[in-house]
């Protein structure tokens, strides 16, 4: 594999990411010899065998895979001279192949650790001057390889100079035929691909397609270049989009085809091309020249740092050697050295690639390894490959003829540990490899196939952990029989599920990462084959059983472990160190979760009935165990208060106290349930202080001692969950979670925030108007405390709503935080304990609390601090609107000139006050303009709009406008002034029998007024209360749909009726009718209108219309009233002429 040059040097070459999926390895079976425990499906799990003399590691054992090899392979490495060139290639399908000079020999890998009657054939390649490698070598099937009969089998070989010979049964050796690849050179990878067909690729990048058909004959066209939506539109164009033919000096380096995804990806000199292939045809989808961006990127991972940077970069030399697909996108194998280092290294690094349409350089992930022997020639360089043996996994290993070193690609969160296993024993030399059954599998001279596998060291768990976890899984399956075969996993029940991970979680724990990558990939497959909320259930049960574990190493509890318990041992028998061997354990099993990729597909699970993330949950427990080692300590300081504490609780629970152990042993063992020890402290506490005087030293001490073990007990869940968000935060993109309502923020019966409501009300009416000075300073700081905690749980559930589609959700819990805040900080502030309520209420923003502090002390100065430091928060709008609320109008327009402007904002939207401010920075032409706005708008208030068009005529006046705008505004003014004069003129008797307040009066409209006027209960009416209301009837808009003529009919016809009823109807027929009248309101009507120069004649009403009026039925069959009415209108009318 390694004795052909491998093409051309070049500086640069070419890679592509790819989009696959986690491959499950469910199917697989092949297993490791000479035996096996399989506890897990899928993969088999090697015995270790004596390590190789030569092989020495620290973190790996070399195991021989599989059976023993065929006989013919045998034969054919016992009978090869030393220097033939022998070259092997392993196929995750489970096949292998060998080519020894011209002789192929491919065989089927046994599937069990006893060699039996397996798959061997013997072939013959075609003559050739050139050394064949096992690259030039393919088979494929009708059906899928690893389950495929010979007889399905077919292979096909190109010769190096270009002769292919295609079996079309590996069955039959002999049956064979040839034809010529048309490459134009010589030939180094042949591929299977879909369709039955192969791609057969030359150092020059020339590539073919090779058919065969029924017969067995074989056909052949080029590989479609640039075949994609851009085809057909010339060269230059075709390049700027991403398509490019190759260069004629183009050397291919590697050829690599993904099945899952139907994609071909070929390294070469001028860089990374894709295609995407059909059973029949293919599409070039990507030609990208990634040589600059993985120059660049290569240099500065490794010489970056130097002085000379700039200089130096000029000089690196890069060689493409290898690829191969990960979950992360293409590992592309790549060495770099620079001719002027001394000495000259090799520096062999692991550039990932996205496999995405149009990779970007700032996407590139560069990872150089530790393997950096001396530089010798670009040809050796060539013979080091890649072998990535899970895509899911970071863990990769670089493999040529003398070594094998392990590494990792950079881009996952776990890896291996690097080192180098060297193969130098006599005759013995690395032939190939490849990847089977998920582990990296080599073909080694003198000792055939063999996998490295990661050793299992000691484990990260504590002590004695390890024994109780591997009794745990060893337990009976799901028919009741040891897991002595792997049962599939869809069919596990959960519970074996958790074992299972247990399992998984163990191996990690053991440092034997691919085997626990390997496992919950089968359990929990990426495609999501898990039922919904399966892997949640699963995981939390695991960490509920690490955090609850019960102590089976402390001999006292020997007969208490109930048999079905999790198992997981923990070492030391003082309880303190158990609780920190919990936590030690649950960092493991964060960080297990974290490294195989689970953490980040957890979702959520049901807790004190409402959903939480699971992650947080996962938090909550470790919270816990933060909490227990506070109450650990605080039992060692007070333990009768605790113990009694304690006693209460598992009284409450249910729990039961064994005679070889102690409450806090029962207790403490529970950590999940660790908050049940607040509510019975304050039963004790409760207790403590009926029981003592109020003068003892005793009553007033437990009240501080409980202070201290809650604040402490939550101050130390809090402060974990800050210091370790970033290992519970849910990565970028993650569907949205639910409301999320830490345990220090429950509420109910024994809920934490009900329990610091409880003690508030304690300490504040129960024990601080007993205590002195001294002792109110340490209740008032313990206080704070757990208040701070009680009101940072709700800021973190309020957080956890500012997500679209919880705005509802949202303000109810705002509102119900503001008044439980407000409850909770205006005792304090009543009791004048000033500084702990400016902490609180600073911190959490209680706006209202800082004001009514402020104004209680009369300090001004920290209002306008906290106008600076809340202003982001508007707290000056709250400001303002806090004194209009509580009418302090005087000290809102009595602000600094500093906050005049915040001042005139807030008062845009309260015009009735901003034109005192405007006043009183004298920017009258704005009070102007916002007062005779107000006077416009006002349509309820007499005396209010009269007031505010007073006081717009004044500041008109006293503004600066131009001239001839003052005059306008003035007018108008001045004319709806004299509008509200006749409002304003009303008689008082008038009102006083309508029952109306002259100060409180609405505004009445113009035909209102006109009513008001000559309505008959204004009896006092003369001749000016009627003239009033023909003046009102130019106010009268004709958009109120009035008929004026029909209106002033109507003013003539009551004023002639008053006339009638007081005067005239005691004249005599035979009176002079213009002497009879002259006293009447109708002629001094008439008399007024002739005075002020209106026209009689198109002015009043016509005598006949105005008789027709029914207010003037009555009169009608008075013919001395008709005869007054027209003399009387004759005459004035004539008096005009």
């Amino acid at each position: 594999m390694f004795s052909t040059p491998r093409g051309t040097p070049g500086s640069g070459r070419r890679q592509v990411p790819r989009t696959g999926g986690r491959k499950s390895l469910g199917g697989t079976s092949l297993l490791f010899s000479p035996r096996r425990t399989s506890v897990t499906a899928g993969r088999g799990t090697p015995t270790r065998v004596q390590n190789y003399a030569t092989v020495d590691s620290v973190h790996f054992d070399v195991q021989t895979f599989g059976s023993s090899l065929p006989v013919k392979v045998m034969e054919a490495l016992t009978m090869a001279e030393a220097d033939d060139q022998i070259s092997v290639k392993v196929e995750e399908s489970g096949w292998a192949w060998m080519v020894c000079g011209e002789r192929l020999i491919i065989w089927k890998i046994s599937q069990t650790p006893v060699a039996k009657l397996s798959v061997c054939k013997d072939l013959q390649l075609a003559p050739s001057e050139y050394t064949y490698s096992a690259d030039l070598i393919s088979i494929s099937a009708s059906a899928p390889l690893d389950t495929a009969s010979v007889q399905s089998v077919y292979v096909l070989a190109v010769s190096p100079d270009g002769l292919a010979r295609f079996w079309p049964s590996l069955a039959h050796e002999g049956t064979y035929t040839e034809m010529p690849a048309d490459l134009g050179g010589l030939c180094n990878y042949v591929t299977a691909v879909r369709g039955g067909s192969f791609v057969v690729s030359s150092y020059r990048g020339q590539l073919l397609r090779m058919f065969p058909d029924g017969s067995g004959k074989l056909h052949q066209r080029a590989l479609q270049q640039g075949q994609g939506m851009l085809s057909g539109i010339g060269r230059r164009v075709s390049s700027m989009f991403g398509f490019r033919g190759p260069p004629a000096d183009t050397s291919v380096h590697s050829v690599l085809w993904v099945r899952e995804s139907g994609c071909l990806y070929t390294l070469s000199t001028c860089g990374l091309s894709k295609w995407e292939v059909g059973d029949s045809a293919e599409v070039q989808v990507l030609s990208w020249n990634a040589c600059p961006s993985l120059v660049d990127s290569i240099a500065d991972a490794i010489w970056g740092s130097e002085s000379n940077y700039a200089e130096m970069k000029e000089g690196v030399n890069v060689s493409y050697l290898d690829m191969q697909l990960s979950r992360a996108g293409l590992v592309v194998l790549a060495a770099a050295w620079h001719p002027a280092d001394t000495p000259c290294l090799a520096y062999f690094c692991l550039v990932t690639l996205p496999d995405t349409a149009g990779p970007a350089s700032d996407e590139l992930s560069v990872e150089v390894t530790k393997y950096n022997p001396p530089f010798q020639s670009e040809e050796e360089l060539h013979k080091t490959r890649l072998v990535l043996p899970l895509m899911a996994s970071p863990a990769a290993y670089l493999f040529n003829e003398e070594l094998v070193f392990a590494c990792t690609t950079g881009t996952g969160r776990s890896g291996l540990p690097e080192e180098k296993l060297s193969f130098s024993s006599p005759g013995d030399r690395i032939r190939g490899g490849g990847v089977c059954a998920g582990l990296p599998v080599f073909f080694s001279q003198n000792n055939g196939l063999v996998a490295v596998v990661a050793r299992e060291s000691a484990s990260i768990l504590p002590e004695n952990m390890e024994e109780s976890l591997c009794t745990s899984v060893a337990g009976p399956g799901p028919e009741g029989t040891p897991l002595e075969t792997p049962p599939k996993m869809d069919t596990v029940a959960q519970e074996d599920k958790t074992k299972l991970l247990k399992q998984a979680f163990l191996q990690f724990c053991r440092h034997d990462l691919i085997g626990a990558q390997n496992m919950t990939d089968e359990l929990f497959p990426a495609e999501g084959e898990a039922g919904a909320g399966e892997l949640d259930a699963v995981v939390t049960q695991i960490d509920l059983d690490l955090v609850d574990d019960y102590p089976a190493s402390d001999p006292r509890w020997a007969e208490s472990v109930p048999d079905e318990s999790a198992g997981f041992t923990l070492t030391s028998l003082i309880l303190l160190h158990q609780l920190e061997d919990k936590m030690k354990a649950h960092h493991c099993f964060m960080d297990f979760l974290l490294q195989t990729g689970l953490l980040d597909r957890l979702s959520s699970t049901s807790v004190r009935s409402s959903p939480m993330a699971t992650r947080m949950l996962l938090c909550e427990h470790a919270e816990k165990l933060s909490a227990a080692l506070v109450l650990k300590n605080h039992h060692a300081k007070q333990p009768e208060l605790v113990n009694a504490a304690i006693l209460t609780a598992l009284k409450k629970s249910g729990s039961d106290v064994p005679p070889s152990l102690t409450a806090a042993d029962v207790f403490f063992r529970e950590v999940s349930q660790i908050s049940s020890i607040f509510e019975c402290l304050l039963d004790e506490e409760e207790k403590c202080l009926k029981e003592n005087p109020v003068a003892s030293v005793k009553w007033a001490e437990v009240v501080l001692n409980v202070n201290t073990i809650i604040k402490d007990m939550l101050q130390a869940a809090v402060q974990y969950r800050e210091t370790k968000a970033s290992l519970y935060r849910a990565a970028e993109g993650a569907a949205a979670e639910p409301e999320y309502i830490p345990w220090t923020a429950s509420g109910g019966v024994g809920g934490v925030r009900t329990v610091i409501a409880r003690q508030h009300e304690v300490i504040l009416r129960t024990v601080y108007p007993h205590a002195d000075s001294g002792l109110r300073n340490s209740l008032n700081e313990q206080l704070v405390a757990l208040l701070d905690s009680l009101l940072g749980s709700y800021v973190a559930q309020l957080t956890s709503l500012r997500r679209p589609g919880q705005q509802d959700r949202y303000d109810a819990l705002e509102m119900e935080y503001t008044q439980r805040r407000a409850e909770l900080l205006t005792p304090l502030l009543e009791l004048g304990q000033y500084q702990w309520v400016a902490a609180l209420a600073e911190k959490f923003c209680d706006f209202d609390i800082l004001v009514q502090m402020c104004e209680q002390t009369d300090n001004q100065s920290r209002l306008q601090h906290y106008m600076t430091k809340f202003a982001d928060q508007n707290f000056a709008d709250f400001l303002f609107r806090w004194y209009m609320e509580k009418g302090k109008r005087g000290k809102l327009l009595s602000q600094p000139i500093a906050q005049h402007q915040q001042l005139a904002s807030f008062l845009q939207a309260h015009q009735h006050l901003s034109w005192l401010h405007h006043i009183q920075i004298q920017d009258f032409q704005s009070a102007h303009r916002t007062l005779y706005s107000q006077a416009n708008a006002e349509t309820r208030y007499f005396s209010k709009k009269k007031t505010l068009l007073a006081l717009s005529k004044l500041t008109a006046l006293a503004s600066d406008m131009p001239e001839p705008l003052q005059h306008k505004q003035i007018d108008d003014i001045v004319e709806q002034e004299r509008f509200l004069l006749h409002q304003e003129t009303l008689p008082k008797q008038l009102l006083e029998e309508k029952q109306q307040n002259p100060d409180t009066m609405p505004l009445l409209s113009a035909h209102n007024l006109i009513n008001l006027y000559i309505c008959d209960d204004n009896r006092g009416a003369n001749e000016y209360d009627f003239k009033k209301a023909l003046d009102l009837l130019e106010y009268i808009d004709e958009e109120d749909a009035v008929d004026m003529e029909a209106l002033k009919r109507e003013i003539f016809s009551k004023a002639l009726k008053k006339d009638w009823k007081e005067n005239w109807s005691a004249s005599d027929g035979t009176d002079d009718p213009l002497e009879a009248a002259k006293d009447s309101i109708f002629v001094k009507i008439l008399q007024k209108l002739i005075q002020e120069g209106v026209p009689l004649q198109s002015y009043l009403p016509d005598v006949k219309d105005l008789l027709q009026v029914e207010e003037l039925d009555c009169l009608k069959s008075k013919p001395f009233f008709e005869f007054l009415l027209r003399a009387n209108y004759e005459h004035y009318l004539q008096s005009q002429i």
